[in-house]
């Protein structure tokens, strides 16, 4: 899966770069071609020597060679690669990616590359749950990056947490995964939705729900990641992203939300509908704000356009439409009703009952499953880890 591949490995200065000699190791042994860029603080861990004996290519540190002064020049380096990989990615080298600063080689590579860039983050519990590395990933994540989070362990420091770098193993995994996703789903047209939608009763209140769009906005950047030029129709959410190949279509109500996707749809390639969409609004809506009365109020509701049935319906042969079934009760059953009788091809089910799944959280719990009601279900993720999985079933699925 990665043979012929060329792959930049970025080593940063801290304990886990020890794991860097057998990654380059296995990188070799699947085929890739690799040239490692080691951070100057780096070599304090780990010698240049171990590791240009394994890629079999030298290693390259600063921007110049002072012994022939030779200029290693880092746009030549960030346009060869396929894949930018920096593991261990310390917190120090994550702020300075998240700010743009390039003081080194390998973070101006960083900045030059125009191919896939992966981050393997390594450093002690405290350090990775500090709001400013928290801030600083965020940041790298919605550059269009992909994090390899980082495992749950022992630490150097002795404590015990999620902090270590991923197995070289686990990381070769993630890089074969980018690179088959990404053939299949690079140039497809998707459509994402995301969000709740607000129904206005008057100029002040609506009916709404709790969703908060992370799980969208997780899917529409992994599609993008791998290649996928993105059509997002966002309800009214605190989520963003600054993802070149995505483009934001801000809507409120249902109404809006399927006008806008109904006139997506017709270039569209894929279609997933992850947006928490009411299914009522208000059948009038007062233009001047409703009084508090001693008397109850009685809403009369109108059922909404159904999206992810409209566009079951003008499914052409080649697109694919997945939906999201959001159950508390009877759940595959409910699931399966709903994928077939909106003519679907996956659906993405979660349980309100399962803890941390659902609205507001930033962890999921999902089961995908197909038209043949084949399932598979997946462990409690964060969301992001989440959206991989779900676009890893799609590119199975084309």
């Amino acid at each position: 899966m990665l043979r012929g591949k060329r792959i930049i490995l970025g080593v940063c200065g801290g304990i886990a770069a020890y794991k860097s000699a057998a990654l380059t190791r296995l990188l070799v042994k699947s085929g890739a071609e690799v040239k490692v860029i080691m951070t100057p603080s780096a070599h304090d861990f780990i010698t240049p020597v171990t590791l240009a004996t394994l890629s079999k290519n030298p290693v390259l540190t600063t921007f110049s060679n002072a012994d022939n002064g030779s200029w290693n020049n880092h746009v030549e380096l960030g346009l060869w690669a396929d894949a930018l990989l920096i593991a261990p990615a310390t917190a120090n080298s994550i702020a300075k990616m998240a700010q743009g600063i390039c003081d080194n080689l390998l973070l101006a590579v960083y900045l030059s590359a125009r191919c896939p860039v992966c981050v393997a983050p390594a450093m002690d519990l405290d350090m990775l749950q500090h709001p400013a590395t928290l801030t600083n990933l965020e940041k790298v994540k919605r550059y269009g990056n992909l994090i390899i989070d980082p495992a749950h362990g022992e630490l150097a420091s002795g404590l015990i947490g999620i902090g270590r770098m991923a197995e070289p193993e686990d990381i070769i995994q993630h890089l074969g995964h980018l690179f088959t996703t990404a053939q299949k789903l690079a140039g497809k047209n998707v459509l994402v939705t995301a969000g709740p939608t607000y129904e206005a009763i008057d100029p002040v209140r609506f009916i709404g729900n709790h969703s908060s769009g992370k799980m969208g906005f997780a899917i529409a950047e992994e599609l993008a990641n791998q290649g996928a030029t993105v059509q997002l129709v966002s309800g009214p959410t605190n989520e963003h992203t600054n993802h070149p190949r995505i483009t934001i279509n801000h809507v409120t109500s249902a109404e809006e939300m399927y006008n806008v996707s109904t006139t997506l749809f017709s270039t569209t390639d894929i279609a997933v509908l992850a947006a928490a969409v009411s299914d009522y609004k208000p059948t009038t809506k007062a233009t001047q704000k409703i009084k508090k009365k001693d008397s109850d109020l009685t809403l009369s509701l109108t059922k909404t356009n159904d999206i992810a049935a409209s566009l079951g319906k003008l499914k052409h042969k080649g697109q694919i439409v997945v939906g999201f079934a959001l159950e508390t009760e009877d759940e595959r059953a409910n699931a399966i009703k709903k994928l077939e009788s909106k003519n679907l091809d996956l659906i993405v089910l979660n349980s309100l009952n399962d803890t941390g799944a659902g609205f507001g959280y930033d962890t999921n719990k999902i089961t995908i499953i197909d038209r043949q009601h084949r399932e598979k279900s997946f462990s409690l993720k964060d969301k992001r880890a989440v959206a991989r999985d779900i676009v890893q079933a799609i590119s199975e699925f084309q």
